[in-house]
């Protein structure tokens, strides 16, 4: 699922209107509109704030924001899966430093 849909589902399910969230975040509702249908990118900001409004785990909005970001960044390569995996392990061993 990506980043708009994820908000357009919890949006509805707390029956707001696109209109209430794009004027809490200070932006006008075409552009909240286009974050929905994934036609724009919201900021990191945004999107603890769309966490905040939509009563739901900050993390979780974040780990889908932040994974249609990587998806958008590596779509057309042709080796994308394998610079995933690649990313993946560099991570983990990145964490594993920090607790040594």
């Amino acid at each position: 699922m990506s980043f708009g849909e994820r908000i357009k589902e919890l949006r509805e399910s707390k029956e707001l209107l696109q209109r209430q969230l794009a004027a809490s975040l200070e932006i006008d509702t075409p552009m909240f509109s286009k974050i929905e249908r994934g036609e724009r990118r919201a900021k990191r900001e945004q999107v603890l704030k769309l966490a905040e409004l939509l009563q739901t785990d900050a993390n979780e909005l974040l780990t889908v924001w932040l994974a249609d970001q990587v998806y958008d960044i590596v779509k057309n390569e042709d080796t994308a899966e394998g610079a995933l995996r690649v990313a993946e392990s560099t991570l983990k061993y990145s964490k594993n430093e920090k607790h040594v």
